[in-house]
Order: structure tokens, then C-alpha cells, then sequence
């Protein structure tokens, strides 16, 4: 009676999973309570799985790897490969799919795409590089990424937990190593190779951003330069405000370098010194006005700034003076918007609509201005009460104080180290997760906010179905049938079926809840045909991740819209993927562990 609840469960749990009835976090929390309402299995095991390694080592994975991406270390990272790689779309897309395929190996792929899904929309616009060309690839790396550590996706890290309980030794934290590191080559090389004729050219859809729409209300400039104060400038000893930049040139300085150090939106009454470096706002012949007149140098290309121009990082913000503001009656001066905002005053405009001069005259209630500055600076402005931002502020914001990145970094290789030497996953991994908390990489209100409910609640819904599977015999006699159809095959092919199995229900449910399935089965059928246990369960939870020929796997859906694909793009593109993926990962555990 067990094994025919156990089935149909199962079976209402696929339709509700293909079918998209209910939400798949909600269908496996109603697997949860029907399993234990059904007494397949007891009570306590039914809720088990919010107390398993596997989901306690996914919270604290997604914990530290917010903790990485709000350092900024991954900006960094991103910035110098970008540099490197250069304008060619080929070297371009190796750097990048390595990159973001490495950073995958310990963080959650769907971050790692994220994280360089704008700075890929830069170089695409700079080198007029079609974004389908790039991101499909990046996605894909991704992806593979995910197979190079135990500690990569959900099905290598839930493997482990599946393996002991029948019994079996735990994989180290390399052990999938060699097979990753080949699929994302084997990755690399297919689009390096067939990229041009795979991946889609779709009609580029052109969308206002509000960056856009400010620009073209107010026709504000869209040039920055970056221009070096040389020793015989006339403006050194002298501060921005008696150059009078503004009425003179018609110009605006963003930030200024000097000494290692950068401040944005300087001062009125900061002083111009040799060797300092400027972020000039204004037409080419404005700048080029300035740059003569007072003997300055121009460069041909944003390198200290070129941060400046991306409208993740920094922008123009449309603020208004609200009613019973403290400002009121104050003028720009006294209120020192640059010094205490660290913003850039670009243009007023009164309260008629009219754009005025502004810096002198006493703000009122209503009157409004434009200013450029960088996002954290912006969100800082939003939060008093005396001016109130307009503009939608959507990026995120990263550590931007220079130093917590090192414990960030620091916290992420004291875990790493710790699981090298022994100590449990999820131990290990929740230890480096409160070292970020207690270090300030990342803020107490954000850290339930890191953690993504639904995957928790999916697995912990799931882990169940997989003990019932197996304790109510439903798994032995589903081996059965399998068994008796490919008793006579060879190790080989009885691999590809699992391969093929281990894909097709990654297609159409969570990857997590195919390994969760497939796991206890494939270990049967191997103790049956005398093949290493092991070796059939790795290649499930290496399978499971061979998701590419429907954009069902998060980070093809991520990315669908950005890249304007559709799911004939991925038919053709990620079927060639996914028989590449199969032939490499089956004869690598092969190989490796039979």
C-alpha cells in the first residue's frame, strides 16, 4: 500500500511540476505535508529536510554568496578581465565564460550571471557586439560552472547527504573537479567554435531607461573625459569655484583623483594641484574649450572613471525641495549639496519649469534640479526627509569603503579551509556566512533577504519524497523494471540512460528534486549490476545540471529577455550543448570512477 501512495505522490508531483499549477516551492511543501499526512514515512522524517547538511549549507552558500557580490570583489574581478579581453567578441567571450564559469564553482551561478550581466550590456554598446552573442554563452558557463566543486549547485551538495544514507563514503570538496573544469571547456570551445552559427541575431529592441528620458527632457549632456592637471595648467592653486566652471566653460566635475584617493562631486573651494585627474561632464567642445584655455591634457579613453558611465554604478537623479523642508530658504551654498551629498548640481528648474541660475538664490518648496552622482550616494539623499528623489533608483549597492572585501575574501577561504580539513559542509560553510555578518560585509536587516525562501523550502519539500522513495520499496521495484530492461546492456550505455533520465527531469522539474529521485534509484540499480553506486549517483547530480535546450533553468530564464531570445533559440543552440554535455560527463565518471 506504501509503494502505491509513494507513486502517486510522485506522479502528482511531476504533473504539478510540468504543469505549473502551483508555484514548485508550494507543490513541495504540499509533497511534505501529504507524506507525513500518509504515514509512508513518520512525521519526523517528513520535516526533516529543514534540518539537513544540504539545505543548511545552501542557506549559508547564499548568505556568503551576497556577502561576495555586496564587497565588490566580483566588480573588481569583472573590471580587470574586461580589460583584458578587450573589443574582439571571441577573446571577449572566453574571458568572460571562464570567468564567470570559476566564480560558479562557489557561488550560485544565477549570481554569477548577474553579477556581469551589466558590464557585459557596457562592452556591448561600446563595441556594438549584439548582446545574444555574449549572453548565452555567459549563461552557459554559468551553468557548467556549477559542476566543478561539491559545493557548486544544489544536486552536488545535496549528493552527499543521499550517498551516507545508504550507507556509502561522502565525495571530498574536488572530487567533481576534472569533470567540471572539462565541461566548461568543452563549453567554451563549442560557442569559440560554433558560436556564429548557433546563437540567434535578433532585431535590437531600443528601451527607454529613466536615464534616457531625463537626458532628453532636459537635454543634458552625454560625454565624459577624463582630464590630467600638468604643471604648467592655469588653474593650479586655484579652486573650481573661482575657474567658474559652470557659466564660463559650461562644464562639471564629477570626481576627482589624487593620491590613490577619489572624491566625488568636489568641493566648490577645493583646490586644482599637478598630477590630479578629473571627470569632466560636458560636450567635446566644451571640454575641449577648457582643456585649451587652461593647458590641460585630455585622454583618448575613460581609465580611472570609466565606472562613471555606467548607469549601474552612477547617474543623473531628478530631486525636488519638498514642503516643510529644512532647506527651504537656504541657497545651494549654504547647503553644500557636493561636500555633504557628494552629488553634482547639473540644472535647475523653478517651480514654473523654467531651468534658472540657481546657486545663489534661496530654495522654495517645489523648485527642482538634476544632479549627477553615484547610486549609493543618491539612495543616501533619498533617505532624509528634505529633498526628495524623483528618479527610480534600481541598482544595487556595494561596499564602496575599500576594505571589506578582504573580509569577505577572508571569510570565504577561512570556510573553504575548514571543509578541506574535515569539518561538516554545512558547519563550515554557516561558520564563513556569520564571520561575514560579524565582520559587516554584510548588514543584520539583509541577511534573511540573501537567503532564497523558495529553494529552501523546495528542497527541504523534496528531501522526504526521496526517503520515501526508498523506504516504502517504491524505488527497489522501480529498479526493478529498469533493471530487467538493460540487464544485458554494458556499463556504458546502462550510463547514457541515466545521463538521458537525470536530463529529462531536469527539464521539467527543479534539478534538486531530480537528483533527490533519481539518487536512491540509480544507487539499486548499480549494487544490482555490480557498478560502483557512487559513480551512477555523481553522474546524476552532474546530469541534473544539464540544462540547456529549454530556458527552464533560472539562468536561461534570467537571461532571456537581456539576450532576446526565444525557446527555438535555446532548441538549437543548447540541444548541440546538451549531447556535449552528456558524451563528456559520461565518460569522464566513467573513467574516473568506475
Amino acid at each position: 500500500m506504501d509503494v502505491v501512495i509513494t507513486y502517486c505522490i510522485l506522479i502528482l508531483a511531476i504533473i504539478l511540476f510540468v504543469t505549473e499549477k502551483l508555484r514548485p516551492d508550494i507543490v513541495a511543501i504540499l509533497i511534505m505535508i501529504l507524506l507525513a499526512w500518509s504515514g509512508v514515512i513518520e512525521v519526523g522524517k517528513a520535516f526533516s529536510g529543514f534540518s539537513s547538511n544540504a539545505v543548511v549549507s545552501i542557506m549559508a552558500v547564499m548568505i556568503m554568496g551576497y556577502g561576495i557580490d555586496k564587497s565588490g570583489i566580483m566588480k573588481k574581478l569583472s573590471k580587470k578581465i574586461i580589460r583584458l579581453a578587450g573589443n574582439g567578441e571571441k577573446k571577449l567571450l572566453v574571458y568572460v565564460s571562464l570567468s564567470v564559469g570559476l566564480i560558479s564553482s562557489f557561488m550560485q551561478n544565477i549570481g554569477a550571471a548577474a553579477l556581469f550581466l551589466p558590464a557585459l550590456r557596457r562592452i556591448c554598446r561600446r563595441t556594438g557586439i549584439h548582446p545574444s552573442k555574449l549572453l548565452m554563452p555567459m549563461g552557459f558557463a554559468a551553468i557548467l560552472g556549477g559542476t566543478i566543486t561539491m559545493v557548486a549547485s544544489g544536486p552536488l551538495i545535496i549528493l552527499n547527504d543521499l550517498i551516507t544514507q545508504r550507507g556509502y563514503g561522502k565525495f571530498n570538496l574536488f572530487s567533481v573537479t576534472p569533470v567540471g573544469l572539462v565541461l566548461l571547456a568543452s563549453g567554451i570551445l563549442y560557442f569559440y567554435t560554433l558560436g556564429s552559427k548557433v546563437l540567434p541575431k535578433p532585431e535590437i529592441q531600443v528601451t527607454k531607461t529613466p536615464q534616457n528620458i531625463l537626458k532628453e527632457i532636459y537635454d543634458l549632456p552625454d560625454n565624459v573625459f577624463e582630464i590630467m592637471v600638468n604643471e604648467n595648467s592655469r588653474i593650479v592653486g586655484k579652486t573650481i569655484e573661482e575657474i567658474d566652471l559652470w557659466s564660463r566653460y559650461n562644464i562639471n566635475i564629477l570626481a576627482m583623483f589624487e593620491d590613490g584617493s577619489t572624491v566625488y562631486a568636489p568641493w566648490r573651494r577645493t583646490r586644482f594641484q599637478v598630477g590630479q585627474v578629473l571627470a569632466v561632464l560636458g560636450t567635446r567642445g566644451c571640454v575641449e574649450n577648457f582643456t585649451g584655455c587652461c593647458s590641460l591634457s585630455m585622454k583618448e579613453e575613460m581609465e580611472i572613471f570609466s565606472n562613471i558611465k555606467n548607469e549601474e554604478y552612477a547617474g543623473f537623479a531628478e530631486i525636488i525641495v519638498p514642503p516643510k523642508s529644512a532647506f527651504i530658504g537656504k541657497s545651494l551654498c549654504e547647503i553644500a549639496v557636493r561636500k555633504n551629498f557628494s552629488v553634482e548640481p547639473i540644472i535647475f528648474i523653478s517651480r514654473e519649469g523654467e531651468q534658472i541660475d540657481f546657486f545663489e538664490r534661496p530654495m522654495e518648496s517645489g523648485q527642482e534640479m538634476i544632479v549627477f552622482g553615484r547610486w549609493v550616494d543618491i539612495r543616501k539623499i533619498k533617505e532624509i526627509r528634505d529633498f526628495a528623489v524623483l528618479t527610480p533608483i534600481t541598482a544595487s549597492v556595494e561596499d564602496e569603503s575599500g576594505n571589506k572585501w578582504i573580509f569577505a575574501l577572508g571569510s570565504l577561504l577561512f570556510a573553504i579551509a575548514i571543509v578541506l580539513a574535515g569539518v561538516r559542509l554545512s558547519l563550515g560553510f554557516l561558520t564563513g556566512a556569520f564571520l561575514m555578518i560579524l565582520t559587516k560585509v554584510i548588514p543584520l536587516d539583509e541577511v534573511y533577504s540573501a537567503i532564497d525562501w523558495k529553494t529552501v523550502f523546495l528542497l527541504a519539500g523534496l528531501i522526504p519524497l526521496g526517503l520515501a522513495f526508498e523506504e516504502s520499496g517504491a524505488a527497489a521495484i522501480t529498479a526493478g523494471y529498469i533493471i530487467e530492461i538493460i540487464k544485458n546492456w554494458g556499463t556504458l550505455p546502462i550510463m547514457f540512460v541515466i545521463g538521458i533520465l537525470a536530463t529529462l527531469f531536469s527539464l521539467f522539474m527543479s534539478n534538486n528534486a531530480a537528483t533527490v529521485l533519481l539518487v536512491p534509484l540509480v544507487m539499486i540499480m548499480g549494487e544490482q549490476f555490480g557498478i560502483n553506486p557512487r559513480a551512477l549517483a555523481i553522474l546524476v547530480a552532474i546530469c541534473t545540471s544539464n540544462s540547456f535546450v529549454l530556458p527552464t533553468h533560472q539562468v536561461n530564464a534570467f537571461l532571456m529577455t537581456p539576450g532576446g531570445y526565444n525557446n527555438s533559440d535555446y532548441i538549437k543552440a543548447g540541444g548541440i550543448m546538451t549531447a556535449i554535455f552528456l558524451v563528456v560527463a559520461v565518460l569522464l565518471v566513467y573513467i574516473l570512477f568506475i
